[in-house]
């Protein structure tokens, strides 16, 4: 029985972890000068999401209704670079992402999550965003005026 329980423990926790990476897999990147490179050279915008993907509400509420969403995949295959900056609590990450997101939260004076920031190809910052109600289409809208 013992064992058992160490097993479904095991398990679970496994589960836990597999769930909260799987949050930044698809079409985000995580290494700032990878990602800065990547917008210059393509002529995009990028686009930094402060998050805590595994424990903030309004971070997976964001997920939810806008990152994961057919609609904003295909505009920002288009037209961003996305990067995860993730302060989260469960999910392991390496001293030199914690490191990075940690100096790019202080560069940005980042108050809260999500912040969304968004910066033009040369890396200048055009507009900032948090969560907002409705959907992709007001995201993009959003969006659209940092590019102009």
């Amino acid at each position: 029985m013992k064992n058992l329980l160490i097993q479904m423990f095991t398990v679970g926790v496994v589960a836990v972890l597999t769930g909260a990476t799987a949050f930044a897999a698809e079409g985000w990147g995580d290494n700032f000068e990878k990602a800065a490179a990547q917008a210059k050279a393509e002529n995009k915008l990028l686009l930094l999401d402060f998050t805590g993907s595994d424990w903030c509400g309004w971070c997976i509420q964001l997920n939810k209704e806008v990152f994961s969403q057919p609609e904003f995949k295909d505009y920002a295959a288009k037209n961003l670079v996305l990067m995860e900056v993730d302060f989260p609590q469960i999910k392991p990450q390496s001293d030199a992402l914690r490191s990075q997101n940690e100096k790019l939260q202080a560069q940005y004076g980042i108050q809260g999550y999500p912040t969304i920031v968004v910066l033009n190809s040369e890396g200048k910052k055009v507009g900032e965003l948090g969560y907002q109600p409705g959907g992709p289409k007001a995201f993009i809208e959003a969006l659209e005026t940092f590019r102009k």
